[in-house]
């Protein structure tokens, strides 16, 4: 069966399908329906949406769907993805929907879904609202939006921000200077004064969001501008969102990028110093730097993997019982916490590991050395599994061989294009390019 729900819900250009109006209040005509059988009521949804310019009618259709489907819709206008999330559980509704394609550009926008423990809707769910959108399901849409509650989005950030500062020291680093990267995004209203709560001087730039200039040329995927401003402002840290604020990226004092990785790593101890990862298990994705896996390692901690998106993070989690995942993206996980990813609440905890150390940000990740990491996409006219392929196979089994112990080779497909991923991570980088050049060239003489 064709899909529509990605691992992070479902995304795509808006205006064009799934994000068309017809299937959008669909969507939310199913949901509410399948909400309904389970619940043997009307079920209540809790809306939020980024920045972005078609936000606000890809949620009214999503409302006129729901509407129709009985169920009670409210609104908390622009806010965070993990701030819908948390709101969901707070105020007791049933399934929190956000309006976002997270790091994507404004032309693109999403629909994603979470109970309220705050995991994503169940896959089985998605299937059978994949399976009535293809076989031609309708809705006929005759309801009033006047269900629709809409109270102050003050009310609700306030709320939200409160959450963030519970289970925190009332800790301020008055001497510390912060630059925080909104992408004029959902953070643009959040994150100045949350910030400004726990350092002494907090410098914000991209917050001034127009529907069009969200994730552009700035915030977690664009940190040139950040860095600059670190440098210009002397500042001690940079803290970079995404569209949703869903995750984060650091620049420390020297205007060096400090990853989902090297947060990982830097949190490994802290945590445990207080009381936490007492399995000394971090979790991360397949793409995490090798490097991460044998500092941990060195520092007597496991490095579990899982396939690329945090639902796969946080299901490892919670089987594991453990602390602390994510991604190196900078998408991070503390299930102690929340089972939702939250670039604020990571960037709390990493300031609080500043404080308790005594250090900068730089010194937090000494001790993890990054292997250098080669990425090459290869255009396939079919997904064949790799050990189908015998010069693929041949020639990955002799670099594995070669790189055992000081690197590592990733082959995967990407799940939205028809192209396969060759990734190498070894010491010499030289070497390592040109072993992902000949991968790339056998994949592409066997499936190109």
């Amino acid at each position: 069966m064709k899909k529509l729900f990605g691992t992070d819900g479902i995304r795509a250009r808006a205006g064009h399908f799934p994000l068309d109006q017809q299937t959008i209040r669909l969507i939310g005509y199913l949901l509410a329906e399948h909400f309904e059988k389970k619940l043997k009521r009307n079920p209540r949804f809790l809306t939020g949406r980024d920045t972005r310019q078609s936000g606000e009618w890809i949620e009214r259709s999503f409302h006129e769907g729901a509407l129709a489907g009985n169920a009670y819709c409210e609104s908390v206008g622009v806010m965070t993805t993990p701030g819908v999330a948390l709101l969901t559980k707070k105020l007791n509704f049933d399934a929190g929907i956000v309006i976002s394609a997270s790091h994507n550009p404004f032309q693109d926008n999403g629909i994603k879904i979470f109970s309220p423990s705050g995991r994503k809707l169940e896959e089985q769910i998605e299937n059978n609202i994949e399976k009535e959108i293809f076989d031609g399901r309708e809705v006929k849409i005759s309801k009033s939006l006047q269900r629709v509650e809409k109270k102050s989005s003050e009310q609700y950030q306030r709320s939200y921000i409160e959450y963030l500062t519970e289970g925190f020291e009332q800790f301020r680093l008055s001497n510390l200077k912060v630059v925080v990267d909104c992408a004029n995004g959902a953070a643009s209203y959040l994150a100045p004064e949350l910030f400004s709560r726990f350092v002494g001087e907090v410098k914000v730039i991209n917050n001034s969001p127009n529907g069009e200039n969200i994730n552009k040329d700035c915030g977690s995927l664009h940190v040139e501008g950040l860095k600059a401003k670190v440098i210009e402002e002397k500042a001690d840290l940079g803290i970079a969102f995404d569209g949703d604020a869903d995750r984060a990226i650091f620049v420390d004092e020297n205007a060096d990028v400090f990853d989902g990785d090297s947060v990982l790593y830097s949190l490994s101890d802290f945590l445990q110093k207080r009381g936490r990862l007492e399995n000394k298990t971090v979790v991360a994705t397949v793409m995490s730097n090798i490097g991460l896996e044998l500092a941990l390692q060195r520092k007597g901690f496991r490095l579990l993997r899982t396939p690329v998106g945090d639902k796969y993070v946080l299901d490892e989690l919670l089987r594991t019982g453990s602390d602390l995942g994510g991604e190196q993206s900078g998408h991070i996980i503390f299930p102690f916490r929340s089972l939702v990813g939250d670039g604020m609440q990571t960037a709390l905890f990493v300031l609080q590991a500043i404080l308790d150390a005594g250090k900068a940000l730089s010194e937090l990740a000494k001790g993890f050395e990054r292997f250098p990491q080669v990425l090459v996409n290869v255009k396939v006219k079919e997904k064949k599994p790799f050990d189908e392929l015998p010069k693929t196979t041949k020639i990955l089994k002799l670099i594995e061989k070669e790189l055992e112990g000081k690197g590592r080779v990733l082959l995967r497909y990407s799940g939205t294009e028809n192209l396969a991923r060759v990734m190498i991570e070894g010491e010499d980088e030289e070497r390592i390019s040109q072993h992902a050049k000949n991968l790339a060239e056998s994949i592409e003489e066997e499936i190109g």
